[in-house]
């Protein structure tokens, strides 16, 4: 009885399918993870079948293989949406920054209220505003940026590019960098930036 409890318990979790699904996506064998970890093969053969259920120990095992916390095994994908739609109308516009006259873009998030956020993705609009009036600025992680209209000059470190439409750039978002609109015609981008 309590085994069958703690079955219908840990079910939800899946944690034989989170298992398997780590080790096929670094195109691993059961034998090679077995290597890795000191279990058996067949142990973990039963272990991602659902025939069996991990103990802490050989699950911080799995986790150290793949540099996943334990909390990654017990989380219920049920209880998490995988997917969440951002419409137009809610999307909220806000200069770059509040209280300034000087405003080189407007942005507006494509990703809140998403929780559990892994990146970050914005739509911006850049104003015409002359050089010295841009604000450099900088960031944790990585930008990348696809340049929907309009021409985007930007400027990461020393180094100066010049994006038309269609056009897109990765860099570096630790190193300052600033955005200005080279172009008459309105010039809007998609931004991403990942910590």
């Amino acid at each position: 009885m309590i085994n069958q409890a703690i079955s219908d318990g840990l079910k939800p979790y899946a944690i034989g399918e989170k298992i398997r699904s780590l080790r096929l996506r670094r195109s691993m064998g059961l034998v090679e993870l077995g290597r890795h970890t000191g279990l058996s093969a067949a142990l973990l053969s039963k272990l991602e079948r659902g025939k069996l259920f991990p103990t802490l120990p050989t699950l911080m095992r799995v986790a150290m293989v793949f540099s996943v916390g334990l909390e990654y095994f017990f989380s219920d994908e049920r209880s998490h949406r995988v997917a969440a739609v951002v419409r137009k109308e809610e999307r909220v516009r806000f200069p770059e920054r509040p209280n300034s006259p000087d405003i080189s873009y407007f942005f507006e998030s494509l990703d809140y209220p998403v929780a559990e956020r892994k990146m970050n993705a914005f739509l911006a609009e850049f104003q015409e505003l002359p050089p010295e009036k841009s604000k450099p600025h900088q960031h944790p992680g990585i930008e990348f940026i696809y340049v929907l209209s309009g021409t985007l000059g930007l400027k990461v470190g020393s180094d100066s590019f010049e994006l038309e439409d269609g056009d897109s750039i990765y860099f570096d978002a630790t190193v300052q960098h600033v955005y200005r609109r080279l172009s008459k015609k309105p010039c809007s981008a998609v931004i991403v930036t990942l910590p």
